[in-house]
């Protein structure tokens, strides 16, 4: 009878290593998680390539304009006086990623984040040109020749090519997309646009084409911190131990049970096809980023043998303990309620949020002067500050100073996502004040929206 262990061997990594002890080939493989993982790394990706050219009232939809100190983000800009909007948003990314680790592991990841996304994007370049994981193997051990020289030159061609795409598309969404593109075609970009752009181009090249997983284990502060989040009912891809020992080989119909073994056939392909180079049979790992390739590949392995599939599965500690997985838990509670408090808080600061706002500025020099009619005059500079994508008109005025005299514009055009400064004066009969400084207000707005500013006026007084 046929052993299908000797049938597998064939396949198997003699010398699956984790990733401290050398190079990790990582064999291809098929499977449900990694239609899953794929689907959405490309769905992520287009998305990436295409966010700096999506356009909304026509401006670029998505700028994060450093130079300008002001982020575009479809239809509403962003200034440095919101940052409290952009501390919410990051609170709520915060605590999200919590509640999803507490809940299913390191799913950010193995699904979502961009080192792994770019991470299988090589790899999977690097398999169309040189092959399988044995055949890559296989092929460094051999001495240099034309095939390998092509093959290899081609590969990192490639991966060139493509971390030069991320590095322009990346840096597209700080600087005008079209401006640079047309910049660095036509060699005119200037020297900061283009040492960015070659900067990510080498970092991507280096951290998705050589360092991949090193970055994941050795460099990613999230894998060290993540214990803090896991407890006995968090999700995470493991190895069923109770069913799977007495691991060894078998014959496929060979009574296992009799032979005292269990299901495992210690194939070792789930260490083959890990990224990382992790055995997921030693138990929990910081290294593992939950991509499901050992689930896939084992459920592979258990299909062959006619057993039932899940000997490596998303399962909770408790679960493979034979418990129930408590799902109402007061750390994975705490975590949501506090997504929700944060999510609702920058819906509020969103929804509440001004479309223009007005900064007062008194003349630092003189605070006050007397007109040739014996009047006290103050000057101001009035910013008006347009957050929308949009020009606006502006009427300005002010109150509590009703017996002044106006000198300077009282309606202003400003340019969608602009600044425009109004300098006035206000001139009042000495008579009619009472103090040396009385308090005013500036006003400005339209039919849709109004705001206003405290400032002061000064004189002489009695």
């Amino acid at each position: 009878m046929e052993n299908l262990s000797s049938r597998i061997d064939v396949k198997v990594c003699t010398d699956p290593r984790p990733i401290s002890q050398g190079h990790v080939y990582v064999r291809a493989q098929r499977g449900r998680w990694q239609r899953w993982r794929q689907s959405i790394g490309w769905g992520l990706m287009l998305l990436f390539l295409a966010g700096p050219w999506l356009r909304w009232n026509g401006q670029q939809a998505l700028l994060l304009d450093l130079e300008q100190q002001r982020f575009h983000l479809f239809g509403i800009t962003i200034w440095p006086q919101d940052l409290t909007l952009l501390a919410l948003l990051l609170m709520v990314a915060a605590f999200g990623l919590f509640f999803i680790t507490a809940f299913l592991g390191r799913v950010w990841c193995g699904y979502l984040c961009p080192q792994t996304v770019w991470t299988f994007w090589f790899i999977w370049v690097e398999e169309k040109l040189e092959g399988s994981a044995n055949k890559r193997r296989q092929r460094d051990k051999a001495p240099w020749s034309l095939n390998k020289v092509v093959r290899k030159g081609g590969k990192h061609l490639i991966w060139l090519l493509i971390s030069l795409l991320s590095g322009v598309t990346f840096i597209a969404y700080f600087v005008p997309a079209a401006e640079l593109v047309t910049g660095l075609l036509q060699w005119s970009a200037g020297l900061l646009p283009t040492f960015w752009v070659g900067l990510f181009t080498l970092c991507t090249y280096l951290n998705a084409g050589w360092m991949r997983a090193i970055m994941c284990t050795h460099m990613c502060p999230y894998s060290r911190f993540q214990s803090a989040m896991f407890d006995q009912d968090t999700y995470s891809i493991a190895y069923d131990a109770g069913r799977g020992e007495h691991r060894g080989p078998r014959a496929r119909k060979a009574d296992a049970r009799a032979l005292g073994l269990g299901d495992c056939i210690d194939c070792n392909l789930c260490v083959q096809v890990c990224p990382t180079g992790i055995d997921i049979r030693d138990g929990l790992q910081y290294e593992c980023i939950n991509c499901g390739a050992c689930a896939d590949a084992c459920d592979q392995t258990m299909n062959r043998m006619g057993y039932a599939g899940g000997l490596i599965r998303h399962a909770s500690e408790r679960q493979l303990a034979g418990g129930q997985t408590r799902l109402w838990r007061p750390k994975l509670v705490g975590y949501g309620v506090m997504l929700v408090l944060m999510l609702a808080a920058l819906v509020y600061a969103a929804v509440s949020r001004v479309p223009m706002a007005l900064d007062v500025h008194r003349d630092r020099n003189q605070l006050f002067r007397e007109t040739p009619e014996g009047w006290v005059e103050n000057t101001y500079i009035l910013k008006l500050s347009n957050r929308t994508q949009q020009p606006r008109h502006y009427r300005v005025w002010v109150e509590g100073m009703a017996a002044s005299r106006w000198a300077g514009p009282d309606e202003v055009r400003v340019p969608a996502g602009e600044i425009v400064s109004l300098p006035i004066s206000l001139s009042v009969d000495p008579d009619l004040l009472s103090g040396s400084m009385q308090p005013l207000r500036f006003v400005a707005g339209n039919d849709e929206v109004e705001v206003g500013a405290e400032s002061q006026f000064f004189s002489p007084g009695r």
